[in-house]
């Protein structure tokens, strides 16, 4: 296994004149254009007073910068700590403090509502839209980067390319990330993930998810999370891709615009979008009464389908070999209709504490309903007295998994076993043929007063794939069984509150009638607003208690 950075570093050199990251509709770096662009961040650093295994914060939304950003503090030897953006600023500063970052990386309008107070180990702020000073502890903001690079070319030569990208890239063991899963709290949980973390999981990648020089890729998962970082940045760039950055949460209409201009080899996305898309367009279409006969005849449901799933390749932006979906379980009815039509998809599995991947198979040995097998360089066990058929926390050792938090000994010391595995805090099982499938997370699980372990998340699928539903959650209350639903406004457009309360009703008895006597549903409650939702889009489930 290979540091990633000398991949990168080879791949720099390489392609010194090929594009390589791009905000989408803004500005475009070549790889010389990155290289120098490090080359003045190193300077700053050097003249700021940062040493190697100093910390660098990231609080900034995604685009070109942040990415040259977190890799001249990486290139430097530093420890990058990404920040999400949208955690209040108070959180943020606090996130800065804790973790001692000496740097900081971040928007001006941010700035502007921070105070250098809160974080005291802050020598200098860094703007990620143009690289000026915001602030700097014991020198001028304004001549900082002048000082530091005045003399310097706006691009480097490719004669010059070994001599500016000869980086000392130290021990596979040495800290590299901070990543922090949540806002501030009592104890805020950063995640210690070192430099044979993030090489595995890049090592793994280039090797099962095949990328060649100038294939494009769309990034839109937050940077400031393992997913987005190693599968939408580090990993593609390592590859010789180009990236293009949509900064934000992109509008359906610009999602569909970005991926016809952008054309990208490879799609990663999380749940809540394809099912969007399949319950939406495609599923009542394939579910209308001609439709149904029509695809009960063999041939002409090949020709179907075969259609649908072009139509569908086509609207993604007509070159991917692959989707692949993590951050949460898909729905069930809609991964049957995917399988049907052949998308080519795969379902990963991971967590922040593995940089971030557990399981993943390539689409075309993708098993449905799971999602993959353990990954190289990982052992994946059950802890359960029948691993293929007795439901237990999944339990992994091996080079994905974290030093431990943070100033953090006694979240460290809860998350591993006495043997050295990290506790997921997932529920599932492993089939013989290694096949991983999720039941739930152990704290969501409920248990009824006969002693029945109730997984929501298995109702919350059937739930999800009814009519008028956009998405749901279940609750216990006094010991009953509730849903609450959000409703899909295109669905219900047009319909009286009454129409609606009946189709949930309906709704409530169809599902009871695929459920066992012990999990089904007493009541559905429909929420006047949408669920509040974590950056990887997973539903606030500790506000709905």
């Amino acid at each position: 296994m290979q540091h990633y950075l000398t991949i990168l570093q080879s791949t720099m050199r390489r392609r010194w004149d090929c594009q390589a990251l791009s905000d989408y509709r803004g500005t475009t770096f070549t790889f010389a254009e990155i290289a120098t662009e490090i080359y003045r961040l190193h300077a700053i650093f050097e003249q700021v007073g940062v040493k190697p295994g100093d910390r660098v914060a990231l609080a900034a939304k995604n685009s070109a910068r942040w990415a040259i950003g977190f890799l001249a503090a990486v290139t430097y030897r530093a420890v990058a700590v990404p920040i999400l953006s949208d955690f209040a600023i108070a959180d943020i500063q606090s996130l800065v403090d804790h973790s001692e970052s000496v740097v900081l990386f971040t928007e001006s309008r941010m700035w502007d509502e921070m105070s250098s107070d809160n974080m005291p180990k802050l020598s200098a702020t860094i703007s990620s839209e143009d690289f000026s000073a915001l602030y700097c502890r014991d020198c001028d903001a304004q001549t900082l980067v002048a000082k530091a690079t005045g003399s310097m070319p706006k691009v480097f030569p490719a004669q010059k390319r070994e001599q500016i990208t000869d980086y000392t890239f130290g021990d596979m063991d040495d800290l590299a990330v901070i990543n922090y899963t949540s806002g501030t709290t009592s104890s805020p949980k950063g995640v210690m993930l070192t430099t044979r973390n993030i090489s595995s999981n890049i090592d793994f990648a280039l090797k099962n998810i095949p990328v060649e020089d100038g294939y494009t890729l769309m990034s839109m998962l937050p940077l400031a999370h393992m997913y987005g970082m190693a599968f939408e940045f580090l990993y593609p760039l390592s590859g010789g891709a180009h990236i293009f950055f949509l900064g934000k949460t992109p509008t359906p209409t610009l999602l569909l615009q970005a991926l016809a201009d952008i054309k990208p080899y490879l799609l990663i996305t999380v749940p809540l979008v394809l099912e969007k898309i399949f319950k939406n367009k495609v599923m009542p279409t394939l579910e209308k009464p001609m439709m149904r006969v029509l695809t009960s005849i063999p041939g002409v449901r090949n020709i179907i389908y075969g259609k649908v799933r072009e139509k569908l390749l086509t609207t993604f932006g007509g070159n991917l070999n692959s989707i692949v979906i993590g951050g949460a379980a898909i729905s069930r009815p809609v991964e049957v209709v995917m399988r049907k039509i052949r998308l080519p998809y795969t379902v990963g599995y991971g967590m922040t504490e593995c940089a971030p991947l557990i399981g993943y198979s390539p689409w075309r040995v993708f098993r449905l309903g799971s999602c993959g097998r353990a990954v190289t360089n990982i052992d994946v066990r059950i802890d359960s007295s029948d691993p293929a058929k007795v439901v237990g926390e999944i339990q992994v050792k091996g080079d994905n998994v974290m030093q431990g938090y943070y100033k953090n000994p006694e979240a460290t010391q809860a998350v591993f076993t006495e043997d050295g595995y990290l506790r997921t805090g997932d529920l599932g099982i492993i089939d013989k043929q290694g096949h991983i499938f999720i039941r739930g997370r152990s704290k969501c699980m409920i248990l009824t007063a006969n002693g029945q372990n109730i997984y929501p998340e298995e109702i919350e699928g059937k739930i999800n794939s009814m009519p008028y539903v956009g998405e749901s959650l279940v609750v216990e209350r006094n010991k009953v069984l509730v849903a609450l639903v959000a409703l899909s406004q295109d669905a219900v457009e047009g319909m009286s509150k009454e129409d609606i309360e009946a189709a949930m009703e309906n709704n409530r008895r169809e599902l009871n009638k695929t459920l066992p006597m012990y999990s089904q549903i007493a009541k559905v409650e429909i929420m006047e607003q949408e669920f509040e939702h974590t950056p990887k889009r997973s539903i606030k489930r500790f506000l709905y208690k």
